[in-house]
Parts: structure tokens; sequence; C-alpha cells
């Protein structure tokens, strides 16, 4: 798989996110802009320009119109995708670590910061689909988080009915989407361990966090039940699932700068390991950035993922063919050893 490099930020990378074809890529960094790539050959389509600070997070809504960002300047913002147009810019006290569309497109969430006298706070707007129409200045939702520690990620689950947040501590808790009461809240991470990331399966019915504690878990989004654990040698920062047919999730992370040696690098710290999704087990690794993965996310078709890292660039890998006929040996070599341990065990 030979890479695309996308050049285009000048600071550390903080989010990725492919378009619903699969055939965009919206990129955010620690600079003040966003920058909109085709996903095919790499090139730079456009920019969209207005924020006045480091920018934490980026989503583009199912019909490819509506783009959203959010960042340190307390400000989150709509845009038109075609033209570049902001549309709506809403203010609040602190920053924005978070936004997502909701699966159909027509709700947007946004998540502020915790800070000193301020608590996290989940935004959840109406969003007009026509490009001309007046955007709602105020929330149909409003989740003050009291309870729980900072919330790091959030997102929608399934037909809009659940939001799932990750918190600081290692906690992931469920909320009604419609009311704003907590549902539910589950501790699969180390106490402690901050949950750095939050991604769905195409259903949404599950999704997969990771986290500073070195794991990333694949969990039930009504019961919040963890289906499964995949273990790295290091601190995750980011961790996406393949759609299907095949069944492997995509791992990110690295020490932080702080920490980093010169041999870090040789050690596979900076690298994107794919895990079996059903038997947990590490297949292969894609290396190629000069620092630690910040996020990772997957093409909706399945044809390509890409990576940005702290070296400030985004990394496309379109799979080979191969990549797509190596799940079947793999696949019968694994549950050839699945059945073999049972039938020691029994």
């Amino acid at each position: 798989m030979r890479p695309i490099l996308l050049s285009g930020h000048e600071r550390a990378l903080t989010q990725v996110k492919f378009s619903k074809e699969g055939d965009f890529i919206f990129s955010v960094s620690k600079d003040h802009n966003v920058c909109a790539w085709y996903s095919a050959n790499g090139e730079r389509f456009g920019m969209y320009k207005g924020h006045q600070g480091a920018l934490w997070s980026v989503d583009v809504d199912p019909t490819t119109t509506f783009l959203a960002t959010g960042g340190a300047d307390n400000t989150m913002r709509l845009w038109e995708v075609k033209t570049g147009k902001q549309l709506k810019q809403w203010e609040f006290p602190t920053s924005i670590r978070r936004v997502e569309f909701s699966e159909d497109g027509k709700l947007l969430l946004g998540v502020t910061e915790k800070r000193t006298g301020q608590l996290s706070n989940i935004y959840v707007y109406d969003i007009a689909q026509d490009v001309n129409a007046e955007q709602s200045d105020e929330p149909t939702l409003r989740i003050v988080v009291d309870e729980l520690p900072r919330v790091t990620v959030a997102g929608f689950s399934y037909l809009n009915r659940y939001i799932i947040t990750g918190h600081e501590n290692g906690c992931v808790a469920q909320w009604d989407a419609k009311t704003g009461e907590m549902i539910a809240d589950e501790y699969p991470h180390e106490d402690g361990a901050s949950v750095t990331d939050l991604q769905w399966s195409a259903d949404r019915t599950y999704f997969i966090t990771s986290s500073k504690d070195k794991t990333a878990k694949l969990q039930d989004a009504r019961t919040l039940k963890v289906l499964h654990t995949y273990v790295a040698d290091t601190p995750l920062n980011s961790a996406a699932i393949t759609p299907e047919p095949t069944n492997y999730v995509i791992l990110g992370g690295g020490q932080a700068a702080m920490d980093v040696t010169t041999t870090s690098a040789r050690q596979g710290k900076f690298e994107a390991r794919f895990y079996h999704k059903i038997f947990e087990e590490e297949v292969g690794r894609v290396r190629g950035h000069f620092g630690p993965l910040n996020y990772v996310a997957v093409s909706p078709d399945g044809k390509c993922y890409c990576s940005g890292g702290e070296d400030g660039y985004v990394r496309v890998h379109h799979f080979d063919p191969p990549y797509f006929d190596f799940k079947y040996e793999v696949e019968r070599e694994m549950q050839g050893h699945m059945n073999r341990r049972m039938e020691q065990e029994l």
C-alpha cells in the first residue's frame, strides 16, 4: 500500500474524516484551517478559513452538504461544503472538543471543555437542511455533565436513541438523546486513563473506544457491554472499525512527544495497527508517520484508510487486492486455532 502524503497543515493533526461516499477527506489540526481533499489522489480542493485558534474536531453530514468544526476559539461553526461559505457560528464559554452529526444529519452535537468554573456541556442543535435557511441559535438539548469528569468524546447511536460519551477517567456513559437523562455508566478502561476516541460501526449499534491505558474496547451501544478488547503496547489516541465484509479494527497512537526517544520509531510506536475484530489478534502494522498517530479513519466503502499524525501530515492508504483476499486465510487459520484450543479444553 503506497501511501498518498497530504501536506497542508502547519501543526499536528487532531482529526480526519471521510465523507459518506468516501470520495472526500476533511482534516483539522492545531493550526486555524480546515482542509478538504480528494481521497483518490490526495489533491486539495479547498480550505475553510475563519477559526482563530487550534481546531479539535470536524465532521461532515451524510449528504456532504454541511461541514461542522469546533476549536479552541470557543466556537462551533457550520459550513457549506461546496462553496466554503460559513453558514453559522455558535459561541460558548469554553473550547469545543468534539462535534458530530447524527446518523440522518438532522442533529449536530457539540461538547465543551471543562475548565475552572465551567463544566463540560453537551449541546444538540437541529440543523435546517436548506443551506439558505437560518440555523437556530438555541440548542434543542443541553446536558450539563456534573456527576462525571470531563467529557472527551461523544456521539449519537443508532436512530439517535442515545448519546454515548467518553470521559477522562476511563468512563463511558449513555444518555437519553431526547431528555438528556443519564441512563448508565460503565468503566471499560483503567481508572484515570482518558478515553481518547469513539467511532461507530456502520449501523451505529456498536462502537469502539481507545484509551491511554493502551487498550481499545468494542462495546454495544444499547447495553455498553464490552464485546472485544484489543491490547497494544503504547497509549492509543484513536481506533476505527472497518466496514463489512472485512473484520478488522485499526488502532493509532504512540508515546507523547516528551516521552519519545530516538529509538521509538524503530520500535514501532508510530504505526497503524490492524487487529482482527473477532479474534482480537494483531494481524499487521503500517508505518510511516514520524510521530504519534492522533487519529485514524476508514472510508465507508472500506477501500482505504487515512491517519493524521503529530508530524502534521495526513497519510492515505488505498488497500491492495491481497488485503481483501488475506482475510479469508487469516480467518480460517484463526478459526482452526480456536477449534483446537476448545478441543484441548474439553
